[in-house]
């Protein structure tokens, strides 16, 4: 419910920055619309080492149960900012569930070890993913949508509030989850974003699970950034058809989240890490030939709808690679973060994951910055873009593996027992 409030939100913000800001405060379009975006981000880099400590120190239930009160308080402003058109009580508001969130993520994350024993925390993780991405995608189509109906925007409000209220209602089944850590707790935001940042090197495994995790937030960031205008300038299509590739990849990410149970046999597998990056290169780069053969067998005249897209073989080609895309991304992050929670003392678990945070932020806000390089300064196209990213992945991810060889040795040894399970099964 979290998840789905802050994109019902910051994506109908988007819109009425996009539709309406000239008038309501003659800034640039593009100033505004990531001003909006950073402000968002901003808080995780400002508070995710307080909200590690806090979600270390007290009982994780009861903190989880007061800021989604908090929420409720957020949406009654932003209720009122969405009815009086107040860009920047709007712009406000969306700081404000930025806050909200970075304190969250950390007892999230942190407390699923505490209520699922170790055979369950794959599985634990896996439907936390799905449903934040199932989540992300009703909050983007439908915040985007909603706020262009007549009236929509005192629909969206009512909406954001009931989605803070049944969350807070949610949080209030949540069993104890009492302190791990019992030192007190110190204001000292830059030396304690050191010291956790020291804890996740404490074991190496663990700190490049993070590196993977914050790599992973960059290569889908930059992919879904390009998207609407891929779908657009590139494929020639109407706009409804951004909705339909955004949902494709988010599904194959949720699908992803869910099957790695299975392949996984229920438990923290590091050997489907290697496969999940495997997939994330090797369809980036098809989806580079795909919209290359798209553009030269384009028959349609544009705009074309998203029903005559995927008619089109091309246009179905690049659907599953995005959809593909998704499902090896699902793969990819489950296991990582079911590492991070595995291999971590209880005692750090939410530190750790706070920093795990701001490398997060720090990681998406480079990925814009490498977007905007590759695609002005050096002039790429969409397609190559998507080409170079997957490229990319492979060196980072080799790396990786290279540094913590346990990523491979694990895939080896997944590999060869499945692949004995299905010849003992054509037996």
């Amino acid at each position: 419910m979290g998840a789905l409030n802050d994109n019902l939100f910051k994506n109908a913000l988007l819109v009425i920055i996009v539709s309406q800001v000239v008038s309501l405060a003659g800034n640039s379009v593009n100033f505004i619309t990531n001003l909006a975006v950073g402000l968002f981000i901003l808080p995780y880099l400002l508070f995710s080492t307080t909200a590690g400590q806090l979600a270390d120190r007290f009982d994780k239930a009861m903190l989880i149960r007061r800021i989604k009160l908090a929420e409720i308080l957020i949406m009654l402003a932003g209720c009122y900012a969405l009815y009086s058109l107040n860009l920047y009580l709007m712009l406000g508001t969306l700081f404000l569930l930025g806050i909200q969130s970075s304190f969250f993520g950390p007892l999230k994350y942190a407390i699923i070890p505490q209520h699922l024993h170790s055979s369950e925390l794959l599985a634990g993780n896996a439907q936390v993913g799905m449903g934040t991405f199932v989540s992300i995608l009703l909050g983007t189509l439908v915040g985007s949508w909603m706020v262009t109906v007549p009236d929509g925007r005192y629909y969206l409000g009512a909406a954001t509030v009931a989605a803070a209220v049944i969350g807070w209602l949610c949080s209030r089944g949540i069993p104890e989850a009492p302190a791990t850590e019992t030192a007190e707790m110190t204001w000292h935001p830059v030396r304690n974003t050191i010291d956790n940042f020291a804890l996740t090197r404490q074991d190496p495994t663990v700190f490049y699970c993070v590196l993977g995790i914050s790599w992973f937030w960059l290569f889908g960031g930059c992919i879904l950034t390009q998207v609407p205008n891929f779908s657009v300038a590139i494929l020639h299509g109407e706009p409804q058809l951004i909705s339909v590739l955004l949902a494709a990849f988010i599904v194959g990410v949720a699908t992803g989240c869910l099957l790695c149970s299975k392949l996984s046999g229920n438990q923290v597998e590091p050997g489907i890490i290697p496969l999940g990056a495997l997939g994330l290169s090797a369809f980036s780069i098809d989806l580079y030939l795909a919209a290359n053969n798209y553009e030269t067998t384009l028959a349609l005249l544009a705009p074309i709808s998203a029903i005559q897209f995927i008619g089109l073989w091309a246009g179905l080609h690049i659907l599953l690679d995005l959809l593909c895309i998704g499902l090896f991304g699902g793969f990819f992050i489950v296991p990582l973060y079911a590492m991070v929670q595995a291999r971590t003392d209880s005692r750090q678990r939410a530190r750790v994951i706070a920093a795990n945070n701001i490398m997060n932020a720090v990681f998406m806000i480079s990925g814009s910055l490498l977007g905007m390089a590759c695609l002005t300064l050096l002039g790429l196209t969409i397609p190559e873009f998507f080409l170079f990213m997957g490229l990319l992945n492979a060196a980072v991810l080799t790396w990786i593996f290279y540094r913590a060889p346990e990523f491979i040795q694990r895939f080896i040894a997944w590999l060869t027992t499945n692949m004995t399970w299905v010849r003992k099964k054509r037996l």
